[in-house]
């Protein structure tokens, strides 16, 4: 079967981007033609950012309220039976302060990622089912970068405070979706956890920081346990870990961990050069 997907996941701060980034690098140098998705990407063919989803009536209610903006709206509005799908974040980045930040925030409310989890979960998995049928038929490899084992547990655990058994069986019904695609799953690791979180503090934005710690601590499983500021989300960090370790056992799929405590890129490309070698010895 031909290998159409991969999967990059693992915790933040250890080298996601970077790994997703040489293994696209890898596969260009070879000659096999593919399509890097990192996080964030507005464009996602199999995940939603940026996006709001509204009923048909809901829809209409917020064209009325803000009927100066209805052409704008429609225009960046998808719609699906009675599902529409606005990305407000394209919006936004094409017309910047021109639109309110009334619209905006009220928008936001409906972002999917912003939904009960039972919602955001029919609607990701629908989207994952819509990318697996049309990549089959595409001849390129596809490189995903943390949609697939972090989106479900930022969503269940971190946010909502879930069972893990729930989570589980969202990351289950993601991997039975994308079977068809023959996928490997890399899971980068970090021999010390605390040090690489902190180093990613240091490096990344303040807000990013900042945001991170309230999002972590504030609510779901860190609210549960009490946790509070940057050791607290530490502490929720390690408890996510081991929940991702489960995951990762309980999969079935092509998987292989790697670990990237050192940062050498030197080093670390050759180690993932091996392992795409004997995924259905795609390089030679």
């Amino acid at each position: 079967m031909t290998p159409k997907l991969i999967l990059v996941e693992g915790l933040p701060g250890f080298g996601k981007s970077t790994t997703a980034q040489l293994i696209h690098e890898i596969l260009t140098e070879h000659n096999i033609r593919s399509q890097l998705f990192l996080e964030g990407n507005l464009d996602h063919p199999a995940d939603y950012d940026g996006v709001a989803y509204f009923k048909q009536h809901t829809y209409d209610e917020l064209l009325r309220a803000h009927e100066e903006f209805r052409s704008v709206l429609n225009n960046h509005t998808t719609i699906q039976d009675d599902n529409y799908f606005i990305e407000y974040r394209k919006m936004v980045n094409e017309y910047g302060s021109r639109i309110p930040n009334e619209l905006v925030q009220e928008i936001f409310k409906n972002d999917i990622y912003e939904l009960s989890l039972n919602q955001n979960r029919k609607l990701i998995t629908a989207r994952w089912r819509q990318f697996a049928e049309r990549s089959l038929e595409e001849p390129d490899i596809y490189i995903f970068e943390c949609c697939f084992i972090q989106n479900p547990v930022t969503m269940g655990m971190i946010k909502y405070g879930a069972k893990k058994e729930e989570i589980i069986s969202y990351v289950i019904e993601l991997e039975a979706i994308v079977e068809k695609l023959n996928p490997l799953l890399i899971y980068v690791e970090q021999s010390d956890l605390d040090h690489s979180f902190r180093k990613a503090i240091k490096e990344r934005p303040k807000e990013w920081s900042e945001g991170f710690i309230e999002y972590y601590t504030n609510q779901g499983y860190g609210k549960q346990q009490g946790y509070k500021g940057l050791e607290g989300t530490i502490q929720v960090l390690k408890a996510r870990r081991e929940w991702e370790e489960e995951i990762v056992n309980r999969l079935n799929i092509a998987k292989k961990k790697v670990d990237n405590t050192a940062y050498n890129r030197n080093d670390y490309k050759p180690c993932l050069e091996g392992i795409l070698s004997e995924w259905n010895s795609l390089i030679k």
